[in-house]
């Protein structure tokens, strides 16, 4: 409980996310080491999508708690309670099992489906959390800031990752391909998913206080600097 502050961002969401990415990295070490039994593959394959989807349900839940911050402060602020957020990541961790075992049979429409979800939900966080700036008179200009940047950067990060394996894998079930070994965009999007651990770190070091308004102060201070270098003395 004494991580749970009320001055962090979304501890306890951060905190599960960073759980499913070292399970995510203790995947790539069982892939690395080639287990011969196919079971073993497979279990770690189910393994890994599992803690996959965990990872993008907790990104979703960040982008979530900082749009409620912004456009309905008065409730987050009364409704959130550690209890909720708990039971929050318990379903979670619960779905992606539910959904990886419904769709077995359909397995890369299945991943299609869960991945291209969060993408509505991460734009309409974002788009109402810069409707609801102006109207906010009870956070902070700079939390205001602060959680914007980190919504776009969830929904950059989600961008650049995800969506390049979900076209492949459209493509894959469009044209029925099923040996991707020499598919060199389809390799890639999977090189960048698998990117998506450290990708995360970046996130939560952006989440940190003070973090943002350290980086936009340094580019303020470098247009300032520009600007008297352009400009002649008189």
């Amino acid at each position: 409980m004494t991580l749970v502050q009320s001055d962090q961002v979304a501890p306890i969401f951060v905190i599960n996310l960073l759980i499913s990415d070292l399970l995510q990295f203790c995947y790539m070490i069982v892939e690395v080491s080639e287990p011969e039994h196919e079971a073993i593959q497979i279990v770690s394959i189910l393994f890994y999508f599992f803690v996959l989807f965990a990872s993008v349900g907790f990104m979703v839940c960040i982008a979530l708690e900082r749009y409620l911050v912004i456009a309905h402060p008065l409730w987050y602020r009364f409704r959130r309670t550690i209890k909720t957020s708990v039971a929050l990541c318990a379903v979670v961790w619960v779905q992606p099992f539910v959904f990886i075992f419904s769709f077995m049979d359909q397995a890369k429409m299945a991943v299609v489906i869960y991945l291209l979800l969060p993408f509505p939900l991460l734009i309409f966080f974002l788009v109402g959390t810069l409707r609801a700036l102006s109207a906010s008179i009870s956070v902070s200009s700079d939390e205001k800031r602060r959680i914007v940047g980190i919504l776009v950067l969830v929904l950059f990060i989600y961008t650049l990752l995800f969506l390049p394996i979900i076209l492949n894998i459209l493509k894959l079930c469009i044209y029925n391909m099923y040996d991707i070994s020499e598919d060199i965009l389809i390799i890639l999007s999977f090189i960048f998913v698998r990117l998506n651990p450290l990708a995360d770190l970046v996130l939560y070091v952006f989440m940190r206080k003070g973090t943002i308004d350290k980086l936009l102060a340094s580019v303020c201070c470098c247009r300032m600097d520009s600007n008297d270098i352009s400009s002649p003395s008189v």
